[in-house]
């Protein structure tokens, strides 16, 4: 069970990934406010481990050219080919071989 002491330790630990992304960008939490235009304050308040707006985390992941990993955060389920696998359990297969001969059958014969 996920505890409010670990979800305050998940979000600084993303605020730590995120300074680290930051730095590797070579850009200041100014540039990154400028680019963003969000507030020094909010940078620096992810950074230490504060909470900020989703919309706001969005904008800094953008920014730091991290938009595509947004969509890991809720995966669509559709996307996942064990879910085509799932939804086709219960459809008739176009080929099959008969248990007892070597000869095929359609999916629809008797």
């Amino acid at each position: 069970m996920i505890t409010a002491k670990s979800y305050r330790a998940r979000i600084a630990d993303l605020g730590t990934r995120l300074k680290t992304y930051r730095i590797m960008k070579e850009m200041s939490q100014r540039d990154l406010a400028d680019k963003t235009g969000i507030s020094l304050r909010s940078i620096s308040r992810l950074e230490q481990g504060g909470s900020v707006q989703l919309e706001t985390l969005f904008k800094i992941m953008t920014a730091l050219g991290l938009g595509d990993n947004i969509e890991l955060l809720v995966p669509d389920q559709t996307k996942r080919p064990s879910f085509y696998l799932e939804n086709m359990k219960d459809k008739p297969k176009r080929v099959h071989k008969a248990a007892n001969r070597n000869d095929f059958k359609w999916g629809d014969e008797a």
